[in-house]
């Protein structure tokens, strides 16, 4: 297998009449992020309509076709696929976004979350991560393409995602449009990116595969009764017994040629403790002290073993009542080449408790590698160092799951690469989400110079 790592020194000159981002491109863009985050796309409130319809309208004013875009409904929830034809010949490409996102509970966040604030130097607001600055990449994107009156040599498609936070039905729809099911390899918005600290660039990472993304159902029966008379079989209580024994338990140790590589990678950048077991590991996994330490580092616990987690819970059904239903979820994310009833086993195992039901979510998905293709670690490494000169292009397996999983299945080679740069934690799912404005600024370019690079647009970035 070729070697990984990229640390290209590219010219990445943009071809005349490509244009720079200007400050009416960043204005444009931000206005875009600003309605788009207002707007609560999470599941089940029914928004991802209307924030397509936003989304196509604004497009259509500026020159796309109605005939170039595409809604997509799967009950509830809408999807939107956008075409720039191309001069035919190549295979089209897909540039992917979603526009849904995790729920937020305003009275728990410091500013609320359904609105866009520009504060030291960070845009907060739900969803300003994960992933509607990507959705904001895409459109502004197109709009500069239309402005600039450019044609691409191939077919590029723009997919808005309505649900890739929960069943991505809608990805499975888009991965199967006629404009998309023979695209010859998709750039996803919603992985990779630069890693910073200190204000020192560290890695640019470009995901290349996932873990599989499982849920558990952990649950105690009983047959319950009035709480003035307790019994020793408490429902709730064996189910906690349970959670503390899935709490201690640990998954072997694995690692295959993707994370090494950018364990290793990473430990170049790193000092200290951490520095020298990335470095140790990568060199040889078997290393039980350096595999401990990154055990107890959340950034790269999950690149090491496969990991689960309780996320949910649920007992009883009065106050006054013996607790007849206790109910876990337990989230876990598989290494590639575990299956769902092996992780399954190992957790009956260690519970140790017949009595505590295991069961698997619906049938979850397992993705495969996806090959660091040269032409596209070439392009992500020109639109990289066209701001970050010099800094290492790195592959990686991503502990999240994303749409790419559904992409790779269906056979489109996938490659993360969101062109951001920001410190590790964005606090996407959680509160206070946010994103630098800088690496907001810098997403947009990014992805334009790959559709005018990867699209083969005439007089393309040059080496």
């Amino acid at each position: 297998m070729r070697t990984l790592l990229f640390s290209l020194l590219t010219l990445a000159t943009l071809p005349a009449g490509a244009g720079e981002l200007t400050a009416a491109d960043q204005a444009q863009a931000r206005e875009i992020y600003a309605r788009i985050i207002a707007v609560r796309s999470s599941v089940g409130r029914g928004q991802t309509g209307p924030m397509a319809a936003y989304l196509s309208d604004v497009l259509k004013r500026a020159g796309v076709p109605a005939t170039d875009i595409d809604t997509l409904q799967v009950g509830t929830v809408t999807a939107m696929i956008v075409r720039l034809p191309g001069k035919g010949g190549a295979k089209p490409i897909l540039f992917s976004a979603h526009m849904d996102v995790v729920d937020a509970r305003p009275e728990e966040w410091q500013r609320n979350p359904f609105e866009l604030f520009e504060e030291n130097g960070n845009f907060f607001g739900r969803g300003t991560a994960d992933n509607k600055a990507g959705v904001a990449a895409l459109m502004s994107t197109i709009l500069r393409f239309k402005a600039a009156n450019l044609r691409p040599a191939r077919d590029l498609v723009f997919a808005f995602v309505g649900d890739e936070e929960t069943g991505m039905l809608t990805t499975q729809r888009i991965a199967e449009h006629p404009w998309v099911k023979n695209a010859e390899f998709a750039i996803n918005t919603d992985a990779g990116g630069g890693l910073t600290e200190d204000g020192k660039d560290l890695i640019y990472r470009v995901q290349g595969a996932e873990k599989t993304y499982a849920t558990f159902e952990l649950t105690v029966t009983n047959p319950g009764g009035h709480s003035s008379r307790p019994r020793a079989d408490n429902a709730i209580y064996q189910l906690a017994h349970a959670l503390e024994k899935v709490e201690a338990y640990r998954f072997p140790v694995m690692s295959n040629e993707l994370t090494r590589q950018y364990l290793g990678a990473v430990g170049k950048a790193e000092s200290g403790p951490l520095g020298e077991a990335l470095r140790k590991f990568s060199a040889d996994p078997n290393d039980a002290a350096a595999a401990e330490v990154l055990a107890g580092d959340p950034k790269f616990v999950g690149t090491t073993r496969t990991t689960c987690v309780a996320t949910m819970l649920s007992a009883g059904h009065a106050e006054n009542a013996l607790p007849q239903t206790a109910q876990a979820l337990v989230n876990c994310r598989m290494f590639p080449g575990i299956t769902a009833e092996t992780v399954r086993g190992a957790l009956a195992s260690a519970v140790g408790d017949p009595q505590v039901k295991i069961t698997v979510r619906g049938d979850p998905l397992v993705s495969p590698v996806s090959e660091m293709r040269p032409d596209v670690m070439a392009a992500i490494a020109r639109a990289v160092h066209a701001k970050h000169p010099g800094v290492p292009i790195v592959p990686y397996l991503d502990s999240a799951a994303t749409d790419a999983k559904v992409y790779r299945t269906m056979g489109i080679p996938t490659f993360g690469s969101s062109g951001s740069f920001a410190k590790r934690e964005t606090f996407a799912h959680g509160l206070n989400e946010r994103l630098p404005v800088e690496a907001f600024y810098e997403g947009l370019d990014h992805i334009y110079r790959l559709a005018v690079d990867l699209g083969g647009v005439r007089g393309r970035l040059r080496r």
